[in-house]
C-alpha cells in the first residue's frame, strides 16, 4: 500500500509541471474567463505542491545547507524575471514595482515563514532549536541589504525624490552581488556547519535520517521538474494577475496589494518547505529557506532591475515610505533578538506573525 501510494505521488508530481508549463503557453497574454481562471488555480495549486516534493529530493540528495539554496535561488531567480517583464511592459505603476515586490518578499519571509516555523517547532516540540551563528550572520545580510537598497534611496539627494542616481545604483547593485556572494561563499564552504541543524544537545546533525538518499538520476530529474514547476507557478500568478487586479480594484484596495498576493503565491513553494522542516524539528533548515529568500530577492533583483534601468523608460523608484520604514527596523530588531538566544518559544513565533499580520493590514489600508 505504501509503496503504491509512493508511485502514485511520483505520477502526479511529474506530470503537473509539465501540464502547468502547457497551460502557461496555452493562456500566456490572453484574457481569461472565469472557468480558466478557476482551471488555471487548481493547476497553479498543483504546481506550488510538486515544487515542494522536488525542491525537498534535491535538497536531500545534495544535503545541507546547499539544499536550502536550491528552491530559494530557483524561485528568486524566475522572480527577477517576472519583475523584469513586468517592468517592460511599461506604465506609470510599473515605477515602483521592484521596491513593492522586494520588500513583501522581506516582510514575507522574515515574518510569516519565520513566524509560521517557529510556531510550529515549537508547539510540536516545546522549543524551536537552531544555530544562532549561521542565522545571525544571515540576518545581518539582509538587513545590510536591505538598508542600502530599500531605506538609502529615500535619503539620498543626488535625484529629486527616493530615486539613486546611476552611480548609486551601480553602486548597490555592486553591493548586492557582492555580499550575496560572500554569503553563499560562507554558508556552503568556509562555515557551512554554522547553517546545518541542531540536535537539543546542541550537536550538529549533518545527516538526515529519514528517508533513503535519492539517486543521482532521481535528483537530476527532480532539478528538471522543479525548475519546469516554478516556471509554472510564476507564469500562471501572472496570468491570474489580472483577475486579481479587478477583483482588488472591485475591492477599492491599493494597487499595492496586487504585488503582497503575487509574492505570496511565488513564495508559497518555500513556505510549505520550511513548514515541513521546522514541524520535522530542523528549523536551521527552515530558517535558512526564509532568510536565504529575502537576501537572494534583494541581492539579485536589484542587480537585475539596475541593468533593466538601461533600456526602460520612466524613474526607478526603490526608497520606502517612512511606514514601512519603521515596519523594516522593527522586524530587524525583533529578528535580532529571537536569533541570539538560539532557541525559540510559541511567543516569538507569534510576535514574528503580529509584524507579518500588521503589514498586511497597512498594505490593506495605508
Amino acid at each position: 500500500m505504501i509503496a503504491r501510494l509512493r508511485s502514485l505521488t511520483s505520477r502526479w508530481t511529474s506530470l503537473v509541471p509539465a501540464l502547468a508549463v502547457v497551460l502557461l503557453v496555452a493562456t500566456w497574454g490572453r484574457d481569461l474567463p472565469g472557468a480558466v481562471v478557476a482551471v488555471v488555480t487548481l493547476v497553479l495549486a498543483g504546481a506550488v505542491l510538486s515544487a515542494v516534493h522536488h525542491a525537498e529530493v534535491v535538497a536531500h540528495r545534495v544535503g545541507e545547507p546547499f539544499g536550502s539554496l536550491v528552491l530559494a535561488v530557483a524561485v528568486t531567480i524566475i522572480e527577477v524575471a517576472l519583475i523584469v517583464t513586468l517592468m517592460a511592459d511599461g506604465g506609470g505603476k510599473s515605477s515602483t514595482l521592484a521596491r513593492d515586490t522586494v520588500f513583501a518578499a522581506v516582510m514575507i519571509t522574515c515574518n510569516g515563514i519565520v513566524g509560521l516555523c517557529l510556531l510550529a517547532a515549537s508547539l510540536r516540540h516545546r522549543t524551536a532549536v537552531f544555530n544562532p551563528e549561521g542565522t545571525g550572520a544571515a540576518l545581518a545580510t539582509v538587513a545590510t541589504l536591505a538598508t542600502l537598497s530599500l531605506v538609502l534611496p529615500t535619503f539620498t539627494t543626488s535625484k529629486p525624490g527616493p530615486e539613486f542616481s546611476t552611480v548609486q545604483l551601480t553602486f548597490a547593485a555592486v553591493s548586492s552581488l557582492v555580499l550575496y556572494g560572500l554569503f553563499v561563499a560562507t554558508q556552503t564552504v568556509r562555515h557551512r556547519d554554522y547553517f546545518l541543524p541542531v540536535s537539543r544537545q546542541g550537536d550538529v546533525i549533518t545527516a538526515d535520517d529519514h528517508a533513503d538518499t535519492p539517486s543521482a538520476r532521481t535528483a537530476l530529474v527532480s532539478l528538471g521538474l522543479l525548475g519546469l514547476a516554478l516556471i509554472g507557478v510564476v507564469g500562471l500568478a501572472k496570468g491570474v494577475s489580472p483577475t486579481i487586479e479587478s477583483g482588488v480594484a472591485a475591492a477599492d484596495l491599493p494597487h499595492a496589494v496586487v504585488g503582497v498576493i503575487i509574492a505570496m503565491l511565488v513564495l508559497l513553494p518555500e513556505t510549505i518547505a520550511a513548514v515541513r522542516s521546522a514541524r520535522r524539528d530542523r528549523v536551521q533548515t527552515s530558517l535558512n529557506l526564509a532568510l536565504g529568500s529575502a537576501m537572494a530577492s534583494i541581492g539579485l533583483t536589484i542587480p537585475a532591475v539596475a541593468v533593466a534601468s538601461v533600456w526602460l523608460s520612466g524613474p526607478l523608484v526603490l526608497g520606502l515610505d517612512p511606514t514601512h520604514m519603521v515596519l523594516l527596523a522593527l522586524t530587524v530588531v525583533v529578528s535580532a533578538l529571537t536569533v541570539v538566544p538560539g532557541r525559540a518559544t510559541p511567543l516569538q513565533g507569534g510576535v514574528h506573525l503580529v509584524l507579518f499580520a500588521a503589514y498586511l493590514e497597512l498594505a490593506i489600508n495605508p
